[in-house]
């Protein structure tokens, strides 16, 4: 599908409310056209299906939409997880707001059948100093892989030791161990015991707990008495 057919397409579904709630999501982002997801998504897998690899030589980069979609096809395309991980590359050094980020992780399925890969792939990002390749590595642990009890002490090791004073870097941790605290609770109040989280981070991630659907009354008192 050509670039041009692409750019119009997006332009013939442009939805202006949505534009303008998501323009509230991402206040750092000047070019949203307002096309939602479920309209990118099914255009990423058609060009997934046709004629991905012609696509991602050379993508339109200049909309928010345009990079979501590149976001979309890398999670669509079928191919061996050393080239999927060519492709993340040549990907994210172009994000440059947590929504791009999020939804190019969470298209990123096919990497929960290589966890072990991937796990050791990420390194080279979460030693970034870029805050959305850091922010990156850690919502693909969320995704993929603190769910699993076998990694939840190594992805705790790995954020304890994060410096970065970046907000959503902050804020991906926070929500990071709420996931942790969804799934595996007794282990994560030990980790909040005895973590080196700054004092922000620390609060939100209880903040993120208390709100968590699962945490009862009592629980909720306890996680508000050991906030900062």
């Amino acid at each position: 599908m050509e670039n041009i057919k692409i750019r119009d397409y997006l332009f013939e579904n442009i939805d202006l409310e949505y534009k303008k709630f998501y323009e509230k999501l991402i206040p750092e982002e000047d070019k949203i056209l307002g096309v939602r997801i479920p309209i990118i998504r099914k255009l990423g897998k058609k060009i997934a299906k046709n004629d991905a690899e012609k696509y991602l030589q050379n993508p339109l980069n200049y909309y928010y939409e345009e990079k979501l979609l590149q976001a979309v096809v890398i999670g669509y395309l079928d191919l061996d997880i050393e080239e999927i991980f060519s492709y993340i590359d040549g990907f994210v050094y172009k994000i440059d707001n947590w929504s791009i980020c999020d939804t190019f992780v969470s298209s990123l399925k096919i990497c929960k059948d290589y966890r072990e890969e991937t796990f050791e792939y990420l390194n080279k990002f979460i030693d970034s100093n870029k805050p959305y390749e850091i922010r990156f590595s850690i919502v693909m642990y969320i995704f993929y892989f603190i769910e699993n009890e076998n990694y939840l002490e190594k992805v705790y090791t790995i954020i304890d030791d994060i410096k970065s004073s970046d907000y959503y870097v902050k804020m991906a941790i926070a929500w990071a161990v709420s996931m942790g605290y969804k799934y595996h609770k007794d282990k994560t109040l030990i980790y909040l015991e005895n973590c080196k989280l700054d004092d922000f981070t620390y609060n939100k991630a209880i903040q993120k707990i208390i709100e968590l659907k699962g945490t009862n009354k009592d629980e909720k008192m306890y996680l508000r008495n050991i906030k900062r």
